[in-house]
């Protein structure tokens, strides 16, 4: 997530807010603008108007400008696009190894919300190595993308799992909304346990994967249960905001605030990261197809949280003690790779290891050209395969 971009306030938006209040979407999958005076309706915000996308039908078009707030809309969503992504010119699609077994499921956490999980395997009669469980970015899904770089990943001996968060993806709860981070971190840690006791997994290495938010996820999980994991794979990780991006005292007094009254709101300014994350022209044109991302303007509530979060993480980075790799895009205008840089350098982990891609954008696992996104997958792979080797 671009916290230089996300976090500037602009003042203008409080005027906004003060003279326009929205009242609740009357059709949950259709984005219908319904503009009223009634400050009873302050936690309810209207996402904006989706561009048509290129090469689809008027049918599928119209599917894709569903308002996702609800898990429902979003699971309808994704299954008129299934077949549209198989057919995505990608390399992680085109070139998906065979034989990979998949599974998918929902199950109901303590908090008694509905979470969507996935697994990907080896071919029957590959032993598995290890388990990579796999925390995605912020606004993204598991279902997309990191559909083909699980598929790679399994292709080379090892069971990978994945889940969306709360709110984002497929799981219950509203688009885009991080009411609590801790909480986020506990929804994953209880996932991970469960699949820790799975029978093809049980008892090998564990490995956590995190990508932008995801490492700071992962960052999380680790402090929380230090001993639970055999390493840390952390791309791009969210963990640290760059000097000169947070806000005033006196807007964050306001944001602070605000956060508080209207929390679902989405005022917070943002602007297409496509641009910044995908180095690769063709690739960063098909980021339009991830049609259950969440693309609109941060939540208020959701933003404190991230700000609160990273603020956490940066004071705790020595605590960090797993093996740990570290890759970054030397050109990342998302997250700095300076920030990976500090990480590094102050975790206290003994066995540590940073790999800065000369060039790299901010989607390195798939925004990149084809050689380099095989190159970093292959280094991922021969670092889980040496930590593996020693078990």
């Amino acid at each position: 997530m671009n916290l230089s971009l996300t976090f500037r306030f602009r003042s203008q938006i409080l005027t906004q807010f003060h003279c326009t209040q929205i009242s609740p979407i009357k059709h949950p999958l259709k984005q219908e603008l319904h503009f009223s005076t009634n400050h009873n309706n302050r936690n309810l915000m209207v996402a904006a108007k989706k561009a048509p996308i290129e090469g689809v039908s008027e049918d599928l078009n119209s599917i894709a400008s569903y308002n996702l707030d609800f898990a429902y809309s979003r699971r309808k969503v994704r299954t008129a696009f299934t077949e549209v992504h198989q057919h995505l010119d990608h390399c992680l699609f085109t070139n998906a190894p065979e034989g990979i077994r998949t599974e998918e499921w929902y199950e109901t956490n303590s908090r008694g919300l509905e979470i969507f999980c996935k697994s990907w395997l080896p071919q029957l009669g590959v032993p598995i190595k290890a388990s990579v469980c796999f925390c995605h970015g912020y606004g993204d899904t598991c279902t997309f993308f990191f559909e083909g770089i699980a598929r790679r990943i399994a292709s080379f001996g090892y069971g990978v799992y994945a889940m969306d968060y709360p709110g984002f993806g497929l799981s219950e709860g509203l688009h885009g909304y991080i009411p609590n981070f801790d909480d986020l971190v506990d929804d994953v840690i209880e996932h991970y346990r469960r699949i820790k006791e799975r029978p093809e997994v049980r008892g090998l290495p564990r490995f956590i994967l995190g990508q932008s938010m995801g490492g700071a996820v992962s960052i999380k999980v680790h402090l929380k249960e230090p001993s639970n994991w055999d390493g840390m794979i952390l791309v791009a990780p969210m963990c640290k905001i760059a000097d000169g991006v947070l806000p005033s005292n006196a807007v964050m007094k306001v944001l602070t605030l605000l956060s508080k009254v209207i929390p679902k709101a989405k005022l917070f300014p943002n602007q297409d990261l496509a641009e910044l994350a995908f180095r690769e022209p063709s690739k960063r044109k098909l980021a339009v197809y991830n049609v259950i991302c969440y693309s609109d303007n941060p939540r208020l509530k959701t933003g404190m949280e991230l700000l609160r979060t990273t603020k956490e993480i940066e004071s705790q980075v020595q605590k960090v003690s797993a093996p740990l790799l570290v890759i970054h895009g030397g050109d990342d205008k998302v997250t700095d790779p300076l920030v990976s840089r500090f990480l590094y350098e102050s975790a206290s982990s003994k066995d540590k290891t940073l790999k800065i891609y000369e060039g790299g954008y901010h989607c390195i696992l798939e925004g990149e050209p084809d050689e380099r996104i095989y190159a970093v997958h292959d280094d991922i792979v021969s670092w889980l395969d040496s930590r593996c080797s020693t078990k």
